[in-house]
């Protein structure tokens, strides 16, 4: 018998396995399970993005494209940026085509953080910053940010967290799980501190698109002094609904982006070729598509909110992203209980405020990128759940 402990990195081996992934495959067990665990849009790609794929493959583009991404796609990025956010970058220089957002991440990481370094994680977040930290040798050191504070970054919180070893703020915002954004002003508090200490942040705008309440995305770059130190993470999975299209991207300085595309050509090559060829499309003419979008996840996630707050189970109003993250402890039960009997007596899957950090314990996290009427039966369970529990069922 082979011994294979002795062969493996302990660095990947003593990384937990993700706290989303167990509810939803056990629901993919089960009979008549209604999931509201996974953030995946239940649109389906427009169909002018989908033709255009298709279109491509017709045409036989089926070739390598640039390490970088096809120009035309790394000049569409740079546009919208400069448009929707008021920040230029260099398409030659300055943005990255990764295979989706996660793999920009690990890059950035990859490129910048060595053995002793710290990296600044706002938790609840999502489940990658901290198992990529470990696995990049750096030391993650977790701010908790809190209910009452609508789960934003607050600046004396960030203060207390820095040592002369921190070298990066992950900011993740539109957040998941909890739906918490930061505004101008908040990130404004930030960016003086991350000034003041000479940090870099990389800052996940997967989200960004989806920010409700009449409120304005802002990204950290378009702060005086931060474009110099971010790395912006971005996407097409949550804003065009391209999830299996797997296409993301970085933007930031020249001299970071150059070694995340080194690691890029060595790990990955290029990204997919139809993706990106949809992905120019999505840019040039998706905007009605977002907007139509986001209308509709807005009118979700105030039915849901409403909801769990008549039932209870108290919920701040998340103004980004389609996740709510409700308040359990009213129920007695931890995170991980609630959410296994609530599986296994009502069929509803959610995922445990755990997943996300530790102090996540007492919330669960509820996706709302589901129909309507999905969501009306499982919230219906769910009240029939928390009658049950008062009852002593």
């Amino acid at each position: 018998m082979i011994d294979y402990e002795k062969y493996l990195n302990k660095n990947i081996t003593t990384i937990k396995p993700s706290g989303i992934r167990k509810f939803f495959d056990i629901a993919n067990e089960m009979d008549d399970v209604i999931s509201l665990s996974v953030g995946e849009p239940d649109f389906q790609t427009p169909w002018h993005i989908r033709d255009e794929g298709i279109r491509t493959l017709e045409k036989g583009k089926t070739w390598y494209s640039p390490n970088r991404g096809f120009a035309e796609l790394t000049s569409e990025i740079c546009k919208y940026y400069k448009r929707r956010f008021n920040v230029s970058y260099d398409s030659k220089s300055e943005v990255l085509v990764s295979v989706g957002g996660s793999e920009a991440i690990d890059l950035a990481f990859r490129c910048i953080i060595e053995k002793g370094d710290e990296v600044i994680i706002p938790e609840p977040s999502f489940v990658c910053y901290e198992p990529l930290t470990v696995m990049a040798g750096g030391t993650p050191v977790i701010i908790n940010t809190r209910n009452e504070d609508n789960f934003r970054l607050k600046a004396d919180d960030l203060k207390a967290a820095i040592t002369d070893k921190t070298k990066l703020l992950v900011l993740p915002f539109p957040n998941n799980p909890t739906g918490a954004i930061m505004e101008k002003h908040d990130l404004e508090e930030i960016a003086k501190i991350v000034i003041e200490n000479d940090l870099l942040v990389l800052s996940d705008e997967i989200y960004s698109e989806l920010t409700y309440g009449g409120l304005t995305p802002v990204s950290i770059a378009s702060i005086d002094g931060m474009r110099e130190r971010t790395i912006v993470i971005n996407g097409f999975s949550k804003s065009y609904a391209m999830t299996g299209w797997r296409l993301g991207y970085a933007l930031g300085p020249e001299a970071i982006i150059s070694q995340m595309l080194k690691l890029h050509q060595y790990g990955i090559m290029s990204s997919p070729t139809t993706a990106q060829y949809a992905a120019i499309e999505a840019l040039r003419n998706g905007d009605k598509d977002v907007e139509k979008m986001r209308d509709e996840y807005d009118m979700r996630r105030r039915f849901v909110v409403d909801s769990f707050n008549s039932m209870g189970l108290t919920c701040f109003e998340p103004l980004g992203a389609f996740y709510v993250f409700p308040c359990i402890k009213s129920t007695g039960l931890t995170s991980e209980e609630f959410c296994t009997r609530l599986i296994m007596d009502k069929h509803i899957a959610v995922v445990p405020g755990t997943a996300f950090g530790k102090c996540g314990e007492g919330f669960v996290r509820v996706s709302y990128s589901y129909s309507i009427n999905h969501l009306k039966i499982a919230l219906k369970r769910i009240g029939e759940f928390l009658e049950e529990l008062k009852n002593g069922n």
